[in-house]
């Protein structure tokens, strides 16, 4: 009788080393070795990333936290999601790029004093010249009205990279690296924003390269005016539109892209139509948001687009439906009807997060050891790590090897912590009902944070440079 080899166990020193390991073994580790892997993982990245990480040892320092020993210790010192966020938006308005480095700079291990900032007058400019020296900064899409900065850097590309291949064979059962699949994608060829910036460089990694991924707009997206897009957003909301000191060059940009925009549900339809007549009968990756993907099928449909992929052909969906109130409730089987695809594959993540969670065929997304889950109540405070708990998902990213991994999502979250999932993939999983508690609440999320609201409140002070 042949005796299977035990894995070798995670090392919590070198969490790179568990992102070269196949997804297969690291789903059939015990709960409990990698929760011990991940106990010392995080208290070993407190010990190192404090001393360097300026906003992490003020609120450590606020919150009395001196030392790692289980993971409910990490929730008094973890980040509200608004951290990255924090700066004065003024900054942006007046082009003070010296001060908004300032601002990253205490978020980051990195020193980021030395960055030149010559000739910089722009976000673009701005994240460019970070790139050019170490860091792969990404932002969020910037509708609350300002946009979120991730500090991530060259330092953590190489786990980065092999988590998210990693991830995607498990979501759809394809390396993408060694299988040239044409890539569709409704969006921009370039640009600053997270899930932008991301398509961009897994795309030189993947086979085939950039030629191989179709983008709706074959130019970049300007970071500067989606932070002008929210910002106006905000400020007609609160009645403060007239006290924003606005770029006219920017306005004369938002005009076009407010032109552009008309016309955008024919241009999608039009490109879209193109590629499924170019490409039929050829296996293809269709990817995109949610409401983005429905909104295609429905234009499509309506304009007699039919689709004639190969059969292996892969659907890939997320992200909710944010903003599309009048989705259809079958959407799932239109998505699936109009391109020809009986399976909508999907990954749960988000930008403070690099590792990415597959859907599995019962209906779940499972974590990977290098992501580390909390769920908090109300109050913030720590719930039962076992059975199925409903309540706000806090994160530990053991990949962030240069800032401070640990943050508090805005997520509404299902997590069934005992029993293997019936796909056979071990490991906590989350029911496919998220949501955002900004919907659920009208529009307003509030965080109650961790310890108390003095000392949380002095270190966003802190951070933002109040």
């Amino acid at each position: 009788m042949t005796q299977t080899t035990p894995a070798a166990p995670l090392n919590p020193d070198d969490v790179a080393a568990w992102t070269r390991r196949p997804i297969e073994e690291l789903f059939a580790l015990s709960r409990g070795e990698v929760e011990e892997a991940q106990r010392r993982a995080v208290a070993r990245r407190f010990e190192t990333l404090r001393p360097r990480v300026a906003a992490l040892d003020a609120l450590a320092t606020r919150q009395g936290v001196d030392r790692i020993e289980a993971i409910e210790d990490v929730v008094p010192v973890l980040f509200d999601h608004r951290v990255y966020k924090s700066y004065p938006i003024g900054l942006i308005e007046r082009r003070r790029f010296d001060r908004l480095t300032a601002w990253l700079d205490r978020l980051t291990a990195h020193d980021l004093t030395a960055v030149p900032l010559e000739g910089v007058r722009s976000v673009d400019a701005w994240l460019d010249r970070l790139d050019d020296n170490g860091m792969i900064v990404g932002h969020s899409t910037g509708t609350t009205g300002k946009l979120s900065f991730i500090p991530r850097s060259r330092a953590e590309w190489p786990a980065w990279r092999n988590v998210h291949f990693a991830a995607m064979r498990a979501a759809i059962g394809v390396d993408v690296r060694e299988v040239r699949i044409p890539q569709f994608s409704a969006g921009y060829r370039s640009g600053h924003q997270m899930m932008t910036k991301m398509g961009r460089l897994f795309a030189r990694e993947q086979a085939g390269g950039d030629a191989a991924r179709h983008a709706l707009y074959d130019y970049p997206i300007s970071s500067d005016l989606l932070s002008l897009a929210g910002r106006l957003a905000a400020a007609e909301e609160s009645g403060e539109l007239d006290r924003l000191e606005i770029d006219p060059e920017l306005l004369r940009e938002r005009k076009q892209l407010i032109e552009t925009s008309r016309h955008r549900d024919d241009d999608l339809q039009r490109w879209f139509a193109r590629l499924a007549e170019d490409f039929r009968g050829q296996r293809v990756r269709i990817g995109g948001t949610s409401a983005d993907l429905v909104r295609l099928a429905l234009k499509g449909r309506e304009s007699g687009v039919t689709c004639a992929f190969a059969p292996d052909s892969i659907l890939m969906a997320g992200g909710g439906m944010k903003g599309f109130r009048d989705a259809p409730p079958d959407w799932e089987e239109l998505l699936k009807d109009f391109f020809g695809i009986d399976r909508i594959r999907s990954l749960y993540g988000m930008s403070e997060c690099m590792g990415t969670a597959p859907l599995c065929g019962w209906g779940f997304y499972h974590l990977l050891p290098w992501t580390v889950p909390i769920v908090l109540d109300e109050e913030a405070a720590l719930l039962p790590r076992t059975g199925t708990v409903t309540g706000r998902l806090a994160l530990y990213d053991l990949l962030a090897e240069t800032y401070w991994g640990g943050f508090i999502s805005g997520d509404r979250v299902t997590v069934h912590w005992d029993h293997h999932c019936p796909c056979g993939w071990g490991g906590p999983r989350l029911g496919k009902d998220i949501a955002r508690f900004g919907e659920l609440d009208g529009g307003y999320d509030k965080i109650t944070c961790a310890g108390t609201a003095k000392a949380y409140g002095a270190f966003m002070d802190y951070v933002n440079g109040a």
